[in-house]
C-alpha cells in the first residue's frame, strides 16, 4: 500500500500517511539533547566563558527556530514529529495537500471506527477509516485504494428517488446519523487569546521580535520599544477583526424549527438539525406567517414551489421549483443540470402548491421533498466554507516576495561576511559585538513591515470595492485582476438589458414581414405566446423571465394565479395543465394546456431546435429567422400539436419527447433586446486598455455577432463557423457572401483579417477532432453555448496562458465564473445610490487633504457624517497630539470602514455577509451593468503596481542600510537611538501614504508589470543602488577629510562625530529619494501631486533635511546628536543629494520607457500546447 494517495479532488490534492513519534524520539528533542551534552563536555572547558555563552546562545536560537518551524511549516512538522508509514492501519494522522488556491497544508488525525452497514437482508460490522478536513469528511475506499469524499445520495436515478419513503427503521436512522452526523454548521468560536497566539507565532512577527531584541542589545531602546509597540498594536487589531468576522459567520445556523418527516412508516415532527440525507420531508410556506428557511438541499418529489434564493446567488428574482414527476425514470440526477428540481438550504419558500395525486401525501399539505445533502455539504455550507477558509491573511505575490527576500539576503550575507572577516582580523574586537553586528546586517534587509504593507495593498482595494457594492470572497484574486488580458462577457442580461420589447410575429403565410398588430395573428400563435411560459404569481405580483413578461404584455392577455391565460377581449381561455421547464441542453420548453375541452401541446424554443421537430417546414423558415437575428433581435420559434382526449393525470405523465415531436409551426416571436447604455463605453475602455474582448452566449450566432459589433467586441469582417451541406464545416459571413472552408491549421492566419464566431454544435465537432486548442484561442464570439461548454472555453484560454475575466449572471454562468481567474457575478440590483457614493468620496477627499485627523475635543466628533457610535471611538485617539503618522493612517482607515458599518485597520478584509456573496463566483457586483469590471481591473492594477513599488523601495532601502551598517561598523561609526527612531517613523509614514494612492478613473493602454523578477525591476534596482552607493561613499570620504586623525574605538558606546552625522543624513536623503523616484503614479494611480498626504510628507522630509543640513536650529541637531557640518560641506551635500535624485529619476524614467508592460505571449504558449497534444497523439 502506498504512503501517499492522490485524491485530485476540488479540495484535496493528495494525502500522506503519518505516524506520531514518541516525544523522546522526535527530531526536535534527541539531537539537541546530544548537542547540549557535547557543548557541556567539549566547549565549556576549552573556551572563555563569554565565547562559550555565545555558542550556547547560537544553539538555543537554532533549537527555538526548529521548534518554531514545526508551527510554521506543515512539511517540517511532519518530518520532525511524525514518521511516514505505508500501512494505513499503523497510521495515526495524515498530511493533507489541498488543491491549488484552497489554502495551506494541514496535518489532521486519522480516525478508525466500526460502523454497522445495514443492507436489506442483514446488518454487518464494517471498519471505516476517515479524516475530517475543512468541515468535509474523506473516507478510505478499499476498492480504489484512495480517500474519497463522503458520498451523499445526489446521483441516483429519478425512479430511485420516487419509490423512496424515507428511513424505514431506527437502525437505518442511527446508521445514517453515524455516517452523516447532525445537520449543523458547527465550528468552534476561537477566543481572542487563541487568535492572538496564532498572530504572534507567525514567522514575520517572531522575526520582528528577534530584530527588536538585537536592537535592544545594541542599546537602541527608543527605537526597539517604538517598533514593538506598533507590532503588538497591529497584531491585536488584526486578531480583533478576525474574531469579529468569525463571530458574524457563527450567526448563520440551521434553524431549529420543527419539520414533518416520514420515518419508520409514519409522519413525525423533528427539528431541522436532526434531518438526514435520505429523509422524506414536507416543505412549504408556513401558514403561521413565520419565514422558514430550508434546512438542507432537497429534491422536490411532488408539488411545486416558488423560492427566494437571494442568500445563495444574491439574485432577488424568485425561482420556480418543480417536481421530478415528469422526468424519465432512468435519468440520473445532476445537481448542475437539474437545479429547477432542487430547493437549496438557506433559501425561503414564498409559496407552494402540493400534488394531491402523489402516493405519499403530507398531512400538513406541504410539497414532498427528499433530503440530498446536509450541513457543510449543502450549497449554503459550501459558500460558508469559501468565506470561512478564505479569511486567511492575504498578500499579493506571496511566492515572489519570498524569492525577493532571498535575493536581498544574498547581498546582506556578502556584507555581513565582509564585516566578519575584517572584524576577526582585529584581535582587540569583542566577538560578542562582532556577531551582534553581523546579525543586525542580515536582519536589516528583511523589512519588518513587509507583510503588513502587502496585505494593506490588497485590503485597501477590497474596501474600495465593497463601498461600490462589489463583494469579494477570495481576496487573493485581486492582484489577478491587474494581470487580466482577456475579458469574456455573457450577452443576455449582462451586455443587453433585461427589459425585452415584443416586436411582433414573423414567418406566417410564408411572408418575411413582421406582424406587429396582435389582433391579426392566428389564434394558436397568440395562445402559444400567452401560455407557454414559466411566469408565477408571488404575493399578487407576476414574476419570471422578462422575455415572457414582455410577450404577455405585447399580446395584451391576462394571466391569473390559477395558471389560466385569458384574453382581455373575447376569446377562449387557456388552462395550463403541465409544464416542461426550459432546459439549457434542450434549448426549448413546452406546456400541456386545455382549451375548452381539447388538449394541446404548445412549444417554444431556438429556431434550429424546433426546425427538426416540425411536420411541415415552411420554405423560407431559415431565411426568415436569420434575417431578424442579423439585426440583433431575439427570435423564438413557436409550435403546437393537438393531443388526444385523456384524463388530466394522464396528460401530466406524458413523456416530454413525445409531447415535443411532430409539431405544427406557429410563427417566430421577435423580441428586441436593447443594449445597456453603458455596455459600449465600458467595453471600448477595456479594449483601449490592452484587453481582448470575447462574448460567450447561449443566443443565436447572428444575434450575438450583431450585438458584439455594437459593443466593440468585433471590428473586422465576421466569419461564422457553420455546417455545410456536404457534412463538413465552413466559415460563412453573416450575409453569406463569403465562404471559407474550415481548417484548424489555418485559423491563426484567418483571425488576422477576420473576427471569428463559432456555435455550440461546431464546438462539439472541435471536441471530437481535438481541435479546441487550435481554434478557441482565436475566436471572438461563442454562440449557442451550453453552460458546460462555457467552462471548457475558459479552461482553454487558461491553458494557453491567458489571464481570464468572466462577467455574467450568477444563475447560468456558474461553471465559467468559477473557472475564470476573475469571475464577476452581476446581480440585478440597483447600484449603490450615487448620492451616497458622492458623499463618501467627498468625505475621503476632505480627509486625504488634511492627511491627519484634526484634533477633536473629548465630546466632539472629528467627522460629522459618522454615526454617534463611530464618533465616540474615533474621537478618543485623535486627542493624542503625539500620534505617529502610522496611527493617523490607521484612524483614517478605521473611519472608512466604520462608514461601511465595519471597523478595521486595512489589514483585514471587510466581512462578506451571506446574501452579498454569490455562490457562483469570487466577485459579486450589485449592479445591473458591466461597469464593475472596470472597477475591479482598476483596483487590481493599482494593487499590482503598489506591491511592485513597495518591493523596489524596500529592496533599495535595505541594500543601502546593509551597506551603511557594514562599512560604518568597521569604521567604528554607529547610529544614535533617536536617529534610528526618526528614520523608522519617516519610513512607516511614507509606506502608509503610498499604499492609499487611489487608482485613476481611466484605464490606461499601458499594462503593469505582472512579476517582480523582470529586466525592468532588476536593472532599476541595480542602477539606483549604484548611484546611492556612489553618493554615500563620496559623502563619507568628504567627511573623513575633516575628521581628526584619532582612532575611533570600534565597540564603544555611541558618540556623535562628523562621519556619523553625514552618513545618517545621506542615508535618510537616499530613503526619501527612493520613495519619490519609485512612486508609481500615472498611468495607474494618482500622481505625487494628487496624493496630498504623500506630497506633504515628502515636502516635510525635504524641509527637515535642509534644516538639519544647514544647521538652522542647533537645539534640534543637538537633540538628534548631529555634529555641525563645515561651511563648504553643507552646500556640497545638498547639491550632491539633488544630483543623486535627478540621476535616479532619469534612470527610472528611461527604464519605464524602455520596458513597458506587455500583453502576455499567449500565442507561443498556444503553439506549445498544440505541439504537446500532437506529441501525445503520436
Amino acid at each position: 500500500m502506498a504512503a501517499r494517495f492522490d485524491v485530485n479532488g476540488k479540495v484535496v490534492q493528495a494525502v500522506d500517511l503519518l505516524r506520531r513519534r514518541h516525544w523522546p524520539w522526535r527530531l526536535d528533542v534527541w539531537p539537541f539533547a546530544i548537542i547540549y551534552a557535547l557543548w557541556l563536555l567539549l566547549v565549556v572547558p576549552r573556551l572563555e566563558f563569554t565565547d562559550a555563552m555565545i555558542v550556547l546562545a547560537g544553539l538555543a536560537v537554532t533549537h527555538i527556530l526548529v521548534l518554531l518551524f514545526t508551527a510554521w511549516s506543515v512539511d517540517f512538522r511532519a518530518f520532525v514529529q511524525f514518521s511516514k508509514v505505508k500501512d494505513i492501519h499503523s497510521a495515526t494522522a495524515c498530511k493533507i495537500t489541498p488543491a491549488k488556491f484552497s489554502g495551506s497544508k494541514e496535518i489532521v488525525p486519522l480516525h478508525f471506527r466500526k460502523t454497522i452497514g445495514v443492507s436489506s437482508s442483514s446488518s454487518s460490522e464494517i471498519e471505516e477509516i476517515y479524516f475530517d478536513f475543512r468541515k468535509q469528511r474523506f473516507i478510505f475506499s478499499e476498492s480504489d485504494c484512495t480517500f474519497k469524499k463522503l458520498t451523499y445520495p445526489t446521483k441516483e436515478s429519478f425512479a430511485q428517488y420516487l419509490k423512496n419513503s424515507g428511513h424505514g427503521t431506527e437502525a437505518k436512522v442511527s446508521a445514517a446519523v453515524d455516517k452523516w452526523s447532525r445537520n449543523m454548521f458547527e465550528y468552534p468560536q476561537p477566543t481572542f487569546q487563541k487568535l492572538m497566539k496564532e498572530q504572534v507565532m507567525e514567522p514575520f512577527f517572531v522575526f520582528q521580535v528577534f530584530c527588536v531584541g538585537l536592537w535592544c542589545l545594541d542599546e537602541f531602546w527608543y527605537y526597539s520599544l517604538f517598533t514593538l509597540f506598533m507590532l503588538f498594536l497591529f497584531e491585536s487589531t488584526m486578531a480583533k477583526n478576525r474574531l469579529k468576522t468569525l463571530t458574524e459567520l457563527r450567526r448563520v445556523r440551521v434553524d431549529n424549527q420543527i419539520w414533518l418527516v416520514h420515518r419508520c412508516g409514519k409522519w413525525v415532527k423533528i427539528p431541522g438539525t436532526e434531518l438526514l440525507p435520505g429523509d422524506i420531508v414536507s416543505v412549504g410556506r408556513s401558514y403561521g406567517g413565520e419565514d422558514k428557511s430550508i434546512p438542507a438541499d432537497m429534491l422536490l418529489l411532488a408539488g411545486s414551489a416558488i423560492v427566494n434564493e437571494a442568500i445563495l446567488t444574491g439574485e432577488s428574482t424568485p425561482q420556480w421549483k418543480v417536481s421530478i414527476a415528469g422526468r424519465s425514470p432512468d435519468d440520473r440526477l445532476s445537481i448542475k443540470r437539474d437545479k429547477n428540481h432542487i430547493i437549496f438550504g438557506g433559501t425561503k419558500i414564498l409559496q407552494h402548491t402540493p400534488d394531491k395525486s402523489f402516493n405519499l401525501r403530507a398531512p400538513d399539505g406541504g410539497c414532498v421533498a427528499y433530503v440530498l445533502r446536509t450541513g457543510f455539504e449543502t450549497s449554503q455550507g459550501k459558500l460558508m466554507r469559501t468565506i470561512l477558509f478564505s479569511t486567511e491573511r492575504v498578500t499579493a505575490n506571496s511566492k515572489e516576495s519570498g524569492l525577493f527576500i532571498l535575493f536581498l539576503v544574498f547581498f546582506a550575507i556578502i556584507a555581513a561576511g565582509y564585516v566578519l572577516v575584517k572584524g576577526l582580523e582585529d584581535p582587540t574586537r569583542s566577538r560578542y559585538k562582532l556577531f551582534l553586528s553581523c546579525s543586525l546586517i542580515i536582519t536589516s534587509v528583511i523589512p519588518p513591515e513587509l507583510p503588513m504593507e502587502l496585505s494593506i495593498a490588497v485590503n485597501t482595494s477590497l474596501i474600495a470595492l465593497a463601498r461600490r457594492g462589489i463583494f469579494c470572497t477570495e481576496p487573493f484574486r485581486i492582484p489577478f485582476a491587474g494581470k487580466v488580458d482577456i475579458c469574456c462577457f455573457d450577452k443576455t442580461g449582462t451586455l443587453t438589458s433585461d427589459d425585452m420589447e415584443f416586436q411582433g410575429v414573423v414567418g406566417l403565410h410564408d411572408s418575411e414581414d413582421l406582424v406587429s398588430d396582435t389582433t391579426s395573428l392566428p389564434e394558436r400563435t397568440v395562445q402559444v405566446l400567452a401560455s407557454c411560459h414559466a411566469l408565477v404569481f408571488v404575493e399578487n405580483k407576476l414574476v419570471g423571465d422578462p422575455l415572457e413578461r414582455a410577450a404577455l404584455k405585447g399580446i395584451d392577455w391576462n394571466y391569473t394565479a390559477d395558471e389560466k391565460a385569458m384574453p382581455k377581449m373575447s376569446g377562449d381561455a387557456v388552462q395550463i395543465i403541465h409544464r416542461y421547464h426550459f432546459a439549457s441542453h434542450l434549448k426549448r420548453m413546452s406546456v400541456i394546456v386545455r382549451v375548452q375541452d381539447k388538449f394541446l401541446a404548445f412549444v417554444k424554443g431556438a429556431p434550429e431546435t424546433i426546425q427538426e421537430r416540425l411536420i411541415d417546414l415552411p420554405p423560407k423558415y431559415v431565411e426568415t429567422y436569420k434575417k431578424y437575428t442579423r439585426q440583433g433581435s431575439r427570435v423564438l420559434a413557436l409550435a403546437y400539436k393537438s393531443l388526444p382526449d385523456m384524463a388530466v393525470s394522464e396528460a401530466r405523465s406524458l413523456e416530454r419527447d413525445l409531447v415535443e415531436a411532430d409539431l405544427t409551426f406557429a410563427g417566430f416571436a421577435v423580441f428586441n433586446c436593447p443594449i445597456r447604455h453603458d455596455s459600449g463605453p465600458v467595453l471600448l475602455e477595456l479594449k483601449n486598455s490592452s484587453h481582448d474582448l470575447v462574448m460567450i452566449t447561449g443566443d443565436q450566432a447572428l444575434t450575438a455577432c450583431h450585438v458584439a459589433n455594437q459593443v466593440h467586441i468585433i471590428s473586422k469582417p465576421t466569419l461564422i463557423l457553420t455546417r455545410s451541406g456536404s457534412g463538413g464545416f465552413d466559415w460563412l459571413s453573416p450575409d453569406e457572401s463569403e465562404r471559407v472552408p474550415f481548417s484548424a491549421k489555418e485559423v491563426e492566419d484567418l483571425a488576422e483579417s477576420h473576427d471569428l464566431c463559432i456555435g455550440g454544435d461546431c464546438f462539439e465537432m472541435l471536441q471530437r477532432t481535438e481541435a479546441v486548442i487550435h481554434v478557441v484561442p482565436y475566436v471572438k464570439v461563442f454562440a449557442r453555448v451550453a453552460p458546460e461548454q462555457k467552462e471548457l472555453i475558459l479552461t482553454t484560454f487558461k491553458t494557453v496562458g491567458r489571464m481570464t475575466l468572466m462577467c455574467g449572471d450568477g444563475t447560468n454562468d456558474v461553471g465559467a465564473l468559477k473557472q475564470a481567474h476573475v469571475g464577476i457575478a452581476l446581480l440585478n440590483a440597483e447600484p449603490t445610490a450615487q448620492k451616497k457614493d458622492n458623499e463618501t468620496s467627498k468625505d475621503s477627499k476632505s480627509e486625504s487633504k488634511t492627511g491627519k485627523s484634526k484634533k477633536a475635543k473629548a465630546g466632539e466628533s472629528s467627522q460629522p457624517s459618522l454615526p454617534p457610535t463611530a464618533n465616540s471611538s474615533a474621537a478618543g485617539p485623535s486627542n493624542n497630539c503625539r500620534m505617529t503618522p502610522a496611527d493617523r493612517q490607521r484612524e483614517k482607515l478605521k473611519k472608512m470602514l466604520e462608514e461601511m458599518n465595519d471597523e478595521g485597520d486595512g489589514r483585514s478584509a471587510p466581512i462578506v455577509k451571506l446574501g452579498d456573496a454569490s455562490m457562483a463566483s469570487p466577485f459579486t457586483a450589485k449592479h445591473a451593468s458591466v461597469a464593475p469590471t472596470l472597477d475591479i481591473i482598476r483596483q487590481g492594477r493599482s494593487t499590482l503596481v503598489t506591491t511592485l513599488q513597495m518591493f523596489k523601495i524596500l529592496g533599495l532601502n535595505c541594500l543601502a542600510t546593509a551597506y551603511v551598517l557594514s562599512v560604518m561598523y568597521l569604521d567604528g561609526v554607529k547610529l544614535g537611538d533617536v536617529q534610528a527612531t526618526i528614520s523608522g517613523i519617516f519610513t512607516a509614514a511614507f509606506f502608509l501614504f503610498i499604499s492609499h494612492a487611489r487608482p485613476l478613473q481611466t484605464l490606461s493602454a499601458e499594462r503593469p508589470h505582472p512579476n517582480i523578477f523582470c529586466a525592468y525591476v532588476l536593472l532599476s534596482l541595480l542602477g539606483q543602488f549604484a548611484m546611492h552607493l556612489f553618493f554615500l561613499m563620496s559623502a563619507v570620504n568628504e567627511a573623513s577629510k575633516y575628521m581628526p586623525e584619532e582612532c575611533i574605538e570600534p565597540d564603544s558606546e555611541f558618540h556623535p562625530n562628523l562621519v556619523n552625522t553625514v552618513s545618517y543624513m545621506v542615508n535618510m536623503m537616499i530613503q526619501v529619494a527612493t520613495f519619490a523616484v519609485n512612486y508609481m503614479g500615472h498611468p495607474f494611480n494618482m500622481s505625487i501631486s494628487e496624493n496630498r498626504p504623500f506630497k506633504i510628507a515628502l515636502y516635510a522630509a525635504v524641509g527637515f533635511f535642509v534644516v538639519i543640513t544647514s544647521d538652522v536650529f542647533r537645539e534640534l541637531n543637538d537633540y538628534l546628536k548631529l555634529e555641525p557640518l563645515p561651511e563648504g560641506m553643507r552646500g556640497k551635500l545638498l547639491l550632491w543629494a539633488l544630483l543623486m535624485y535627478l540621476g535616479c529619476y532619469g534612470w527610472e524614467r528611461l527604464l519605464r520607457w524602455a520596458f513597458p508592460g506587455k500583453m502576455p505571449a499567449w500565442k507561443r504558449r498556444q503553439k506549445q500546447a498544440v505541439a504537446a497534444l500532437d506529441k501525445k497523439r503520436s
